[in-house]
């Protein structure tokens, strides 16, 4: 397995580019295999529970289509890479994140999302039960975050 500390940044980012692209395919294929399943039935689903599926499928999509462009662009400014560099690498912004639950947490929001999403279009109890726990990551994410920030 590559060690990615020890490539250079524009290199990390060809890579965040082929793992977005990558998850764009899956994030299709999943609609795919949802719809072959029979999920996602109007019959079924309560107008909350489309709603919110729509949302964070919809905009997920949207948000990698985004995430592509934005770093495709940063390939091609030097400038806009150098300051995305030092944006990252601030000591600041990583102690928030890391304070707020860092990459932890981050995984575990993807989870929920996914599993919010799936459970919306197959199961309402389980869905609601999901959507309680992706609120509650996301309040305590944004509670944690917001007090550490005051602190620094």
């Amino acid at each position: 397995m590559r060690s990615f500390e020890k490539l250079s940044y524009t290199d990390k980012i060809k890579w965040r580019i082929r793992i977005l692209w990558a998850t764009l395919l899956i994030m299709l294929a999943y609609m795919v295999i949802v719809s072959e399943l029979g999920g996602g039935d109007s019959r079924m689903m309560t107008d909350l529970a489309q709603s919110v599926s729509r949302i964070i499928f919809f905009g997920g999509i949207v948000f990698v289509i985004y995430r592509i462009i934005h770093n495709k662009k940063l390939l091609k400014d030097r400038f806009l890479l150098k300051e995305q560099m030092l944006l990252e690498l601030d000591e600041r912004n990583q102690y928030l994140h890391d304070k707020s639950g860092g990459i932890v947490v981050d995984i575990l929001l993807l989870i929920l999302l996914f599993s919010t999403v799936t459970a919306a279009l197959f199961n309402m109890t389980a869905f609601y039960l999901s959507f309680l726990l992706l609120l509650s990551t996301v309040l305590i994410k944004t509670v944690t975050y917001l007090v550490f920030s005051r602190k620094v």
